[in-house]
């Protein structure tokens, strides 16, 4: 019996926490994504501003951090986050997520993206037990919206400046899945 390092498998990529060691990977996969995440993302680009960032993700009830790795390699082709998680009778959490560059457009992170809302919306002990999760867009972010439009998020509303995003508030767009919603598979 093989013993799997992933928290989640699909056909293409697996999902599994953040580490430490993880840092020069995820460095050099953001400095070579430079230019596909601005103006909308800033991820860690060092070793020393990931550390605080990985460690930040892995501890604590208040969000779960999830690299998407390609099976058979285990390079890392991006991350999907749930952020803000709020408990009780709200049981939402909020995403960030990004791909890499040499796995864009291969649709690595939208089945990442599916494997990670399978896990949010299973039941405690097997996942995290949330009921919704939100993905908040810049307008002009066209790539994210297809990803989230294509995992089943609907679009709720405009939030104007929303998040400090570059230096100025930004206007986002907020999508949203529940857990008993038909998603793409």
């Amino acid at each position: 019996m093989t013993i799997s390092i992933y928290v989640r498998e699909g056909g293409r990529v697996g999902l599994r926490p953040y580490r430490l060691v993880d840092g020069p990977e995820f460095t050099a996969r953001v400095r070579e994504s430079r230019d596909l995440h601005r103006p909308w993302l800033f991820p860690p680009a060092t070793v020393e501003e990931y550390e605080p960032y990985a460690t930040r993700l892995a501890e604590g009830d208040a969000r779960a951090g999830f690299l998407v790795c390609e099976l058979g390699t285990g390079a890392l082709a991006g991350f999907v986050n749930v952020n803000n998680i709020v408990r009780g009778a709200f049981q939402c959490g909020a995403l960030g997520y990004g791909a890499f560059a040499h796995a864009a457009g291969r649709g690595l992170l939208r089945e990442g993206l599916g494997l990670v809302l399978d896990h949010a919306f299973a039941p405690a002990g097997k996942g995290l037990g949330l009921h919704r999760l939100e993905a908040n867009v810049q307008p002009g972010n066209t790539a994210s919206i297809a990803l989230v439009r294509g995992a089943g998020f609907r679009l709720e509303g405009l939030s104007p400046d929303f998040l400090h995003v570059d230096g100025a508030w930004r206007d986002h767009e907020r999508w949203a899945v529940t857990a008993g919603m038909p998603r793409a598979r």
